[in-house]
């Protein structure tokens, strides 16, 4: 039974959600020639300028779009950056969004960065942990191998998580109080605005589901300590 749940907890929550986002991505994702004067890497160019972040490269990558705080790139894969499609367009002024987070030195995006520096690092103690537990139970012959391996799986874990839960205000307030007022402010036709919002929902799905698959790992460690 228990096991039933939690597939349906998957299908729900990781499975369903990457379909939905894919679909809703793709639809607005169609190159007409004249969808926009610009494409999705000009539109960065531009409102990276705009808002005196000349410092800020935009860069094409493979590896997903995002902002990167170390490099201070806005980085768009090929379709986005050269696409002149809504999704290129609405992706690109997003990641602009976290440009925007940094520059203004935004507390919870300083945090995560910070976190997600050392992230590595406690994760690399934590799984170190775990190999080295039961050895240590085995020469020690106390209980202190339990409280070892529940440090060592919040260090895994626990940090995974606490970043994914941080994450999704930090995305959130870059789509919806960054990126779509900068769209809506002359960047798109009226009839556009819904789409683009159901492109910035979609997108923080993915943020949300990634929490929730944390928080189910960290739960079923929580269980296994306990017995």
């Amino acid at each position: 039974m228990y096991l039933i749940i939690i597939a349906i907890f998957v299908v729900l929550f990781v499975y369903l959600p990457q379909f939905w986002v894919k679909s809703v991505l793709n639809k607005y994702n169609q190159q007409t020639e004249d969808n926009f004067p610009g494409n999705g890497g000009e539109l960065a160019r531009h409102l990276l300028d705009k808002y005196k972040l000349t410092d800020v490269k935009v860069e094409v990558t493979v590896d997903g779009d995002h902002y990167d705080p170390v490099a201070k790139a806005v980085r768009l894969t090929e379709d986005k950056f050269s696409g002149k499609t809504l999704t290129a367009i609405t992706v690109a002024a997003h990641e602009v969004g976290h440009a925007i987070q940094h520059g203004v030195d935004m507390p919870l995006f300083n945090l995560r960065t910070s976190l997600a520096k050392k992230t590595i690092i406690f994760q690399r103690l934590g799984s170190f942990l775990l190999f080295a537990a039961p050895l240590l139970g085995l020469i020690s012959r106390t209980p202190h191998t339990t409280l070892i391996t529940f440090i060592a799986a919040f260090l895994v874990l626990g940090t995974s998580l606490l970043i994914h839960l941080i994450t999704l205000p930090v995305e959130l307030d870059a789509s919806f109080n960054k990126a779509l007022p900068i769209l809506k402010n002359g960047y798109l036709e009226k009839s556009q605005h819904k789409a683009a919002e159901r492109i910035l929902k979609a997108a923080a799905w993915t943020y949300l589901a990634g929490a929730m698959v944390g928080l189910l790992n960290f739960w079923r460690w929580l269980q296994v300590l306990r017995r």
